[in-house]
């Protein structure tokens, strides 16, 4: 479109524009006054309005910024590969391998949690070293997450350094991170030599075990604990849940001795009772031996009841149908693929009050079977289907997820917010497996694009019934959806309209006349923030022309500006938008912008200290 204005005025208008406007969203990512999807899909609608009025022409009069290109983000390769990654995890976590791999790391630290967590960041580092860090990330979650638990801790404390050790592990080997791959293509279009797989180690390793020490022992106290209100309630004290377990010939607790209260076969629960014909039991059990026919009750709390029942499907069996089959609506949640539990409280008015469990028809009315039965302190002295149910007790039920999901609307029990927990689909194990093994190994060949593969493996994950539609759906992170492509389009608008390089070469001046070391350093720095700002990538490009003509003014190897330029753009710690990995471990550790800025900030300046020190002994 035709302003009728000089083209310096325009590109003014436009560089100045983006930059306030940049200014304008982070100002509310940090601030948090809408959210960061609303954020996001508002600037890019505004980067498309105001450079349809104001169109950067290129040479041949073509708008470089029009609609196709700063909606690009939606179809960028990066973003499609990291939503098909997210669905492959969701698939691991669903069938429950994750957990697996958790307790291995666990046995590794003989149960030290704490050891764990320091296991599985010094395995990310190495790891992503040689792999691209999204899918690591992706597949370590769940099992920080489930060390987190174990650890009786909120997962904000540690899914961050997830984030930051797959990172600085990405800077070690020329295909860890894409902003590597970026720096060496540069340089080779400078006319200098690519960069050797392993040249950047030695600096890469320095950072990266400084980086580690600072994550492990500095970060957790700088993090604010935000676990989610799911998270709060399953961890809610002293909440136990009776339940009860029938005991038939084959069963896991046949022929177990019973010592205390403690079954070893479920050391999880504590046996609080036993009736063996119409004879009650109760601990301490000394040389007691369960056998079949036999009815336990036992308390346990949400977790350990979720765990015995995705290990064990129908172990657990809702009151009244302990002696007998349940009905056909009942007996197929109990076994069925695609279950999920859930709390509901009994509401006042319910017509379920003073009446018994397992004959007020509500299991076969609601098609969920009730696994576990609180009433506030009250330790039950009797077998569950003999107790008259009162307003506020919770009880524990299993069901389908869509069941589940219909108890909001009965008016008999309350559906308590955020506990709906889908179980383990332990059947689809292998396949899920399968699916993961063909990503690795075809990724690692280069035989395929990864985000084919990831597509693919995601398509795979729902075809071989791992994971449905919905299942899959819900895997999906809106902010990494929307925030990605928001960020695409502003470094897209800095590079065209000349914004990026006015700050580069502007920040780059203020190090004219000092000593080389104090250039690296300086140099090192700069680009580190930046690149918090306008993304790893863009930093990596921006910056590796400069560093080679730096270099050339200083007699310096280019190599190592080149270098200096790779391990600042991997340092995008102190925002979650700087580096693509931030972005996942946003939903599960419940951050906000500020705890990046909180966390992340110090990273930064202490890798830039322990690159100076590098600089120093590389130089000297």
């Amino acid at each position: 479109m035709e302003t009728g204005l000089p083209h310096d005025v325009i590109g003014d208008i436009q560089i100045w524009t983006v930059f306030l406007l940049l200014a304008g969203v982070l100002a509310l990512y940090v601030t948090e006054r809408l959210p960061m999807e609303i954020t996001s899909i508002g600037a890019i609608v505004l980067l498309i309005v105001i450079f349809h009025f104001f169109p950067a022409a290129g040479a041949d009069g073509v708008n470089r910024l029009d609609v196709a290109r700063l909606l690009a983000g939606f179809s960028n390769p990066a973003l499609l590969t990291v939503l098909g990654l997210l669905v492959i995890g969701q698939g691991l976590v669903r069938t429950g391998v994750l957990e697996r791999g958790a307790l291995a790391l666990l046995s590794l630290s003989r149960g030290r949690a704490a050891l764990s967590v320091a296991i599985a960041l010094a395995t990310v580092t190495l790891i992503s070293a040689v792999m691209n860090n999204v899918p690591v990330v992706v597949i370590f979650i769940p099992i920080l997450q489930r060390l987190a638990e174990r650890m009786k801790v909120s997962p904000s404390r540690v899914m961050m350094g997830l984030s930051f050790t797959a990172a600085m592990g990405g800077s070690m080997t020329l295909v860890g991170s894409g902003s590597n791959l970026l720096v060496s293509s540069e340089l080779v279009a400078l006319g200098e030599r690519p960069l050797g797989f392993f040249e950047m180690i030695l600096p890469a390793t320095v950072l990266a075990v400084v980086g580690l020490i600072y994550v492990l022992f500095a970060m957790p106290r700088l993090l604010v604990d935000r676990a989610s209100l799911a998270e709060k309630l399953l961890a809610r004290s002293a909440k136990y849940f009776m339940a009860q377990i029938p005991i038939h010939a084959g069963s896991p607790l046949d022929g177990v001795e019973a010592v205390g209260a403690v079954v070893k076969a479920l050391p999880t629960v504590r046996l609080r009772m036993v009736v063996r014909e119409e004879r009650v039991f109760r601990p301490p059990f000394h040389g007691f031996r369960l056998r079949t026919g036999d009815l336990a009750v036992v308390a346990g709390s949400r977790r350990a009841l979720t765990e015995i029942q995705g290990k064990h499907p129908g172990l657990l069996k809702p009151p009244g149908f302990h002696d007998h089959a349940p009905p056909e609506a009942i007996g197929d949640v109990l076994q069925d693929e695609d279950r999920a539990l859930a709390e509901v409280m009994v509401a006042p008015g319910s017509s379920l009050i003073r009446r018994r469990i397992g004959r007020a028809g509500f299991q076969a009315r609601s098609r969920c079977a009730v696994l576990g039965i609180r009433r506030r302190d009250v330790v039950f002295r009797s077998r569950l289907s003999r107790i008259f149910m009162e307003a506020g007790d919770l009880l524990l039920v299993q069901g389908r997820a869509e069941d589940v999901e219909r108890l909001r609307d009965d008016p008999d029990v309350v559906l308590m917010s955020g506990s709906s927990e889908d179980l383990p689909h332990r059947r689809g194990v292998v396949r899920s497996l399968i699916v993961f093994l063909i990503f690795v190994i075809v990724a690692a060949s280069g035989l395929v694009p990864v985000v084919v593969l990831a597509i693919g493996g995601a398509a795979g994950m729902v075809a071989l019934g791992v994971l449905n539609v919905t299942q899959a759906a819900r895997a999906l992170d809106a902010r990494i959806v929307t925030v990605i492509p928001a960020t695409l389009a502003f470094g897209a608008a800095l590079q065209e309209t000349g914004g990026a390089a006015l700050i580069a070469h502007a920040l780059t001046g203020l190090l004219a006349g000092v000593g080389p070391v104090a250039v690296l350093s300086g140099f090192f720095l700069i680009m580190a923030a930046l690149s918090n700002l306008i993304g790893s990538n863009a930093t990596a490009v921006l910056f590796t022309p400069i560093a080679v003509g730096l270099a050339g003014e200083l007699g310096g190897d280019a190599h190592l500006y080149a270098i200096a330029v790779l391990l600042a753009a991997n340092c995008a710690f102190a925002t979650p938008t700087g580096y693509q990995t931030s972005l996942l471990v946003m939903g599960p550790g419940h951050y906000r912008y500020m705890d990046f800025v909180r966390a992340g900030g110090p990273l930064v300046v202490v890798l830039w200290g322990a690159f100076t020190a590098y600089a120093l002994w590389a130089l000297g």
